[in-house]
């Protein structure tokens, strides 16, 4: 019997062959240069911020050369996966703009190199397997769990690598006849890959962002198919897929570089031109003087999810990724603010080998900026369907009355140097709610500055709405009355007046607007108080001084 024979007794089924395959995924016809870039995501729970980190790459470096972006779920471990996962990485990548040319879902496959759900490929997979079994690459293995477990203690008593290669491996010189004899008996096994490597050997191997490693050849028989004959592990199935999707560029984290061995040589076995590879850096965490790798158990912010629910924009979260992924990102972005992240020319060497630190501050700082540029009109658009999602609250009081929410967050907003009050659409609340008498209420807590008294914080509420509030005053106007005011009670209107001789003064001009603002609004920081009282009104802002009044 022949290594054929067994090929033919595991996959008796099995018809077409690799060549078959292969006319039916032609080389794709794209013009020289363009990249073919695949996200490939297991449905295993939410988009982890380093997978979208990788999207991005993925993206850019497709769409920036005329290429192909495709998603491929990576469903082969299906005791991991979760329910509605691979909608929800859809939702995400649709919400961020970040669209394959290619993918699958609801049904439906968009594209000419589908199935890209590995679990509907899984004759493609034995077809594979079956021909390294026919040329002697790959075989049956029958160890029990207890034989690998005795293997293993041994290696670890010995201080060896611990792993099934060489003298371990011991069903790799089984005869054709020998295994087939096995499986007819019933005897349960695996598949495994039968390594020519030398892991005292080493090879070249050019990663674009890492550089030229020097790497030990695999030696290890590793699993490419376990004992349900179904699915095959990542390793087997991704060089099957990136061969036949004529993948050219492989994004992925650098915990997969000690897999790139293993991978190079399942290639070549096949005789298959490998992908090149990018490795990215860990995305870590400042968590007090230690960096430490985002995790999806103790960080809410490992979640793409969370992003979506805070409300921050999906342009401060796409710059936020890019900053860490070139670091001349952030001094381009500051020479070309009006451009986006696709007019970047992304440059893999350029990306950190150390880890790639994300901070959620500066993304807070990326997040105000976006929003700060956004004109009235777009904030209330985003805001808005955002509160149909997650806020009641602001829903509501948008809902209530929207021109008077677009003109509250207009105040110095569409000039040459907008004000940066907010970091999400979920913090425009805790900016304005003072600007809704239903939310002015309870026990509010003003702090005045330098005027402590009671009765002079009453006079100079009272003398200001008496004498000189006026609703159809311009901004000019109302400052000179504000100036009359500080004259009248005792306080200097001009600063360099004050700066000069204070000891001739109550205060000065901002100790009299400090008042009006705190008393209007229990805040000495906000938007420009001539906008604030215009919108707020006469009647309404002497119902909150009349509190001070005694």
């Amino acid at each position: 019997m022949t290594n054929k024979d067994l090929a033919n007794v595991i996959f008796p089924d099995i018809t077409m062959t690799i060549e078959d395959y292969e006319k039916m995924y032609p080389g794709r016809e794209l013009k020289e240069g363009a990249k073919v870039t695949r996200f490939a995501p297991s449905p295993t729970g939410y988009l982890h911020l380093g997978g979208f980190f990788q999207a991005i790459i993925d993206y850019n470096l497709a769409k920036k050369t005329g290429g192909v972006f495709y998603l491929r779920i990576e469903d082969t471990d299906q005791k991991r996966e979760v329910s509605d996962a691979t909608a929800l990485i859809m939702k995400t990548l649709e919400h961020y703009h970040i669209m394959p040319n290619e993918y699958e879902h609801d049904d439906k496959i968009i594209g000419s190199y589908g199935p890209y759900v590995q679990s509907e490929r899984k004759e493609i997979y034995h077809a594979f397997i079956k021909y390294l079994i026919e040329i002697g690459r790959a075989y049956p293995c029958f160890c029990s769990a207890e034989t690998l477990n005795a293997i293993r203690e041994n290696q670890e008593k010995k201080k060896e690598r611990t792993g099934y290669y060489g003298r371990y491996s011991t069903c790799r010189n089984l005869s054709p006849e020998e295994a087939i004899r096995k499986i007819e008996a019933g005897e349960p096994y695996v598949l495994r890959f039968k390594s020519e490597g030398d892991f005292e050997r080493k090879f070249w191997f050019d990663d674009l962002s890492k550089g030229k490693l020097y790497l030990n050849e695999n030696d290890q028989d590793v699993v490419i198919m376990k004992s349900d004959n179904l699915l095959p592990t990542y390793h087997f199935a991704h060089v099957v897929d990136d061969h036949l999707m004529h993948t050219t560029h492989v994004v992925r984290g650098e915990e997969w570089l000690s897999s790139v061995p293993l991978h190079i040589e399942l290639f070549r076995a096949f005789g298959f031109k490998p992908p090149k590879y990018i490795h990215t850096p860990l995305i870590l965490k400042q968590e007090g003087d230690i960096k430490r790798k985002i995790s999806k158990r103790k960080d809410p912010e490992a979640s793409m999810s969370y992003y979506i629910e805070q409300g921050y924009p999906v342009e401060a979260v796409i710059e936020a990724l890019m900053t860490i992924a070139n670091s001349n990102y952030e001094e381009w972005h500051t020479a070309n603010p009006d451009k986006n992240f696709m007019d970047f020319e992304f440059s893999p060497k350029k990306m950190s080998s150390s880890g790639a630190l994300f901070d959620l501050e500066k993304l807070n700082n990326i997040s105000k900026n976006v929003i700060s540029k956004m004109d009235k009109e777009t904030l209330y658009r985003y805001s808005y369907e955002w509160s149909k999602l997650y806020s009641k609250e602001l829903q509501d009081i948008i809902e209530k009355d929207p021109e008077y929410y677009k003109s509250i967050i207009n105040i110095e907003r569409e000039q040459k140097k907008p004000r940066k009050d907010y970091e999400t659409y979920g913090t425009i609340l805790k900016s304005i709610w003072y600007m809704y008498d239903e939310l002015f209420v309870g026990n509010l807590s003003y702090d005045f500055k330098n005027i402590t008294d009671e009765k002079e914080i009453s006079i100079i509420l009272k003398t200001y709405m008496d004498k000189y509030f006026d609703e159809t005053d311009d901004k000019d106007i109302w400052f000179q009355k504000i100036k009359l005011l500080c004259d009248e009670l005792g306080y200097a209107s001009d600063m360099k007046a004050y700066k000069e001789n204070p000891e001739n003064y109550k205060g000065n001009i901002t100790d009299i607007t400090t008042v009006i603002r705190v008393a209007l609004t229990t805040s000495s920081m906000t938007p420009d108080l001539y906008e604030l009282l215009k919108l707020i009104g006469k009647e309404r802002t002497e119902d909150r001084f009349a509190k001070f009044y005694c």
